[in-house]
């Protein structure tokens, strides 16, 4: 795995007006909850994050969320669902994440004493209501204050000692953190998280925090931080919080990278393309790795091959590999390289809407429609269709796929992934440069159909759904007589 520095090699369906803001300028100076005010990423309707099970799975197993959740707080797993409902779209922005989980996973041991532990019991300190002193007040009604609470409000001055050693905590183990030296190296995203927490540790009351652990003996010392923390502090110490978990969230996707053996992908330059060897599904053990290229001057993949050999797999694999491309961690693959793009689509798991008076039929053909109107709108389009039209007649379905196709070839800055089963339509494709024929295929033996979901070149000829019924014996049981 390449993580020595960077390798060399909820929209909806409906017409969206939101516009794209720029990134401020001076956008490496700002942490990413800054950065994503008024940003518009990459684009990923509702019926795409459901193919791609990004956040759940019709099987009720792990998203692609889960299997990238490494976060070790609450408010880290929250902004990593953030991340995630919308990665960057542009490859500066990638490259700078990219930056920093190359960094993260060759310096790991930095990152281990991040004093996340007890920041959900800061949260809740800061959050409570409890009786405490006016900083403003004199001497005099300071001590008088303290005395009554200490002696007659027992429970308000436990929480405060819990919430003042909690607080302190965090503080000494930022002070430590952000003293290691080899932090110095930091890149990318990093640079800002770490620059502004230094800043924050130079905040005059902050001086006030102990070196040693507050350990509740001093009632005078306990007031005096429950003072500073919760009317000085507040916000500064929330914001300490909050970068906390930034670094938490990106420290999960550096864990994620390495603990599934992920490459950090290459960001080309020039046209849309897309370029992949030994690529694979996360999901699935001792997976096959297959090949991918898509560019230009062949914008269209056209995938046959029968049941069961692996062509929905394949396609699901290509999505996940760009999705997780855009958010800047690594990929399942040998190799990976693209080129940015503002939408992805999927349509391989769609359903009527019998409330809505929506077929199945009509299901596709919105899906289609949304990816058209993206395309329409100027913006550049990844789409992946296995099967479309298969909701209605086979005349229908192959003059909608090839009339779709053959439009699909002109549409420059984009590319499509087209599954069919209709391997007629090739004959009508022949001269379509623009378009890639591979396929997946079954082998044929003496007992039953095996597959080494391999793609190779070319259109599949296999017709096997009389063969599979055969395997399954659906005609030996309608064959048999009724007393039998």
């Amino acid at each position: 795995m390449r993580l020595a520095g960077l390798p060399t090699a909820k929209e909806s369906s409906r017409k969206t007006n939101l516009g794209r803001r720029s990134l401020a300028v001076d956008k490496e100076t700002q942490p990413l909850d800054k950065l994503r005010e008024g940003y518009i990423g990459l684009i990923l309707d509702f019926d795409t994050q459901k193919d791609l099970e990004i956040f759940d799975t019709e099987s009720g197993g792990k998203s692609l969320y889960d299997y990238c959740n490494f976060t070790r707080t609450r408010g880290g797993s929250k902004l990593l669902r953030k991340r995630m409902e919308l990665p960057w779209c542009e490859a500066k922005s990638i490259r700078s994440t990219q930056e920093s989980i190359a960094f993260i996973c060759n310096n790991r041991e930095l990152f281990e004493n991040l004093p996340v532990y007890i920041t959900q019991n800061v949260e809740a300190y800061l959050r409570e209501v409890l009786l405490g002193v006016d900083i403003s007040k004199t001497r005099i009604e300071f001590a008088l204050k303290a005395i009554n609470i200490y002696f007659n409000h027992d429970r308000h001055y436990r929480s405060m000692v819990r919430g003042v050693q909690y607080t302190s905590s965090v503080i000494r183990g930022l002070r430590e953190f952000v003293a290691q030296p080899d932090l110095k190296d930091a890149r990318g995203e990093l640079l800002p998280l770490l620059s502004e927490l230094k800043e924050l540790l130079c905040h005059p009351w902050v001086g006030e925090v102990p070196e040693e652990r507050v350990t509740g003996t001093s009632p005078r010392q306990t007031f005096r931080l429950d003072q500073v923390f919760r009317q000085q502090g507040r916000e500064v110490i929330l914001r300490f919080l909050q970068l906390l978990y930034e670094i938490d969230a990106l420290v999960s996707l550096a864990d994620a990278t390495t603990n599934h053996g992920f490459v950090i992908p290459e960001l080309l330059q020039g046209d849309i393309r897309i370029e992949a060897e030994g690529l694979v599904h996360p999901f699935l053990e001792d997976a096959i790795p297959n090949a991918v290229e898509l560019n230009q001057q062949q914008r269209v993949l056209f995938l046959t091959g029968p049941n069961m050999a692996g062509k929905t797999t394949y396609l699901r694999a290509v999505g996940i590999a760009l999705y997780l491309g855009h958010l800047g961690m690594g990929v399942p693959a040998e190799r990976f390289g693209f080129v940015p793009v503002e939408r992805l689509y999927s349509s391989i798991s769609l359903s009527d809407d019998l409330h809505a008076g929506i077929s199945y039929f009509r299901a596709e053909a919105l899906r289609v429609r949304a990816v058209a109107e993206s395309i329409s709108e100027g913006h550049s389009v990844v789409a992946v269709m296995d099967e479309p039209f298969k909701g209605t007649n086979v005349k229908d379905a192959f003059d909608a796929s090839l009339a779709v196709l053959k439009r699909f070839t002109k549409k420059e800055g984009c590319l499509f992934l087209f599954s069919s089963h209709l391997i007629e339509l090739d004959e009508q494709l022949d001269g379509a440069e623009q378009i890639v024929r591979h396929h997946f295929e079954a082998q044929d033996g003496r007992d039953k159909l095996t597959f080494d979901y391999k793609l190779r070149p070319g259109v599949s000829n296999q017709r096997l759904g009389v063969r599979i019924l055969e395997e399954e014996g659906v005609f030996s049981l309608l064959d048999k007589k009724g007393s039998e």
